[in-house]
């Protein structure tokens, strides 16, 4: 195997692995599932009470712990 094939193939999967990884990056980074789209319209209304439901668990939690102290 000569040395342009090994680039190419080099080449070939770096180009692959950026334009599958980079998507797969931007929805990890988003707190969406890996295969999803990550240019679709995101949500805020949706995002926002996903955001107090947590915030709300982890106070009762918390509130929880003290009075049982």
């Amino acid at each position: 195997m000569s040395m342009i094939q090994k680039t190419k193939k080099y080449l070939i999967g770096v180009g692959l692995g950026v334009v599958i990884g980079i998507p797969i990056g931007m929805n990890i980074g988003k707190d969406k599932p890996i295969f999803s789209n990550p240019f679709a319209e995101r949500n805020i209304t949706g995002q926002i009470k996903d955001k107090a439901k947590d915030a709300l668990s982890d106070t009762k939690k918390a509130l929880r712990e003290k009075l049982q102290d």
